[in-house]
């Protein structure tokens, strides 16, 4: 077990804030929270487990608030939670078969599409759904599928694309779509959170510290959101998208190195 010192608080705790404020409003916390733990010295298993615990406090915080205001869609929600779980599984079968360096080479190429995406779209709406009516609910449990799959795979970011996939192709208001988000986000985590518990990968006098800090950034981050509407959770998610962008760059460079020879 690490030794947890006053400069790992003054590390892990601001970084959890501020990956809170952000995951609240375009998802994507991750990117910030779980280095803030490898930061400090935790190692991966570890790192994980206390990340998920301090992230689920604000999740569920953020959750509250979006629902209390009637930001999330129930039935779409759960339609799409029903097909996050075996997409989350599926996904985690599919990393011990794929070399990881193609996984993460495909969503580089991906993203920079994404970003075009949200860039082009200024309010963060369509004018009409693009799957029909009739078709909603099976819609959303493909899209919990698919972006279970992306989860299992490579992770951060999830929340990030749920906002999308419900924006463009399910027509939804983009404050709602990212309080349904949280639902499902919320849902996956619970299992991942409580095998971590029941392992002794979670180290509490850090966690719970931390999940005060996610839960005030969760709280303010939602608050705002709901407030400024639209644009604001467009400017956030081009920034989320840029993140993951550059995590993708910095995992795939010794890759890319030593192809090239260098």
């Amino acid at each position: 077990m690490p030794e947890i010192t006053w400069m790992t608080y003054l590390i892990v705790c601001p970084l959890v804030f501020l990956g809170g404020f952000i995951d609240s409003i375009a998802g994507g916390g991750g990117l910030i929270t779980l280095p803030a733990y490898y930061i400090a010295g935790l190692p991966p298993s570890l790192a994980g487990g206390t990340n998920k615990l301090s992230a689920m406090a604000g999740t569920t915080v953020a959750a509250g608030q979006y629902a209390r205001r009637g930001l999330v869609d129930w039935p779409r929600g759960l339609a799409s939670l029903l097909g996050s779980l075996p997409g989350a599984v599926l996904g985690g079968y599919l990393l011990t078969l794929l070399p990881e360096v193609a996984v993460r080479l495909g969503m580089l190429l991906a993203l920079p599409l994404v970003a075009a995406l949200v860039l082009k779209n200024k309010d963060l709406s369509v004018r009409a759904a693009l799957v029909p009516a009739a078709w909603t609910l099976p819609a959303c449990f493909l899209i919990g599928l698919l972006i279970g799959v992306y989860d299992g795979l490579i992770g951060p970011g999830t929340g990030t694309f749920l906002i999308l996939a419900y924006v463009v192709f399910l027509g939804e208001e983009a404050l709602t779509a990212s309080g349904t988000a949280k639902l499902i986000n919320l849902g996956s985590n619970l299992g991942a959170l409580a095998t971590l518990i029941a392992t002794g990968h979670v180290i509490y006098a850090l966690a719970l510290p931390a999940a005060v800090f996610g839960i005030t950034g969760n709280l303010l981050g939602a608050r705002l959101a709901i407030r400024k509407g639209a644009p604001f959770i467009r400017v956030l998610l081009i920034v989320v998208l840029s993140l993951l962008l550059i995590k993708l760059l910095a995992d795939l460079m010794p890759d890319i190195g030593r192809l090239m020879g260098w």
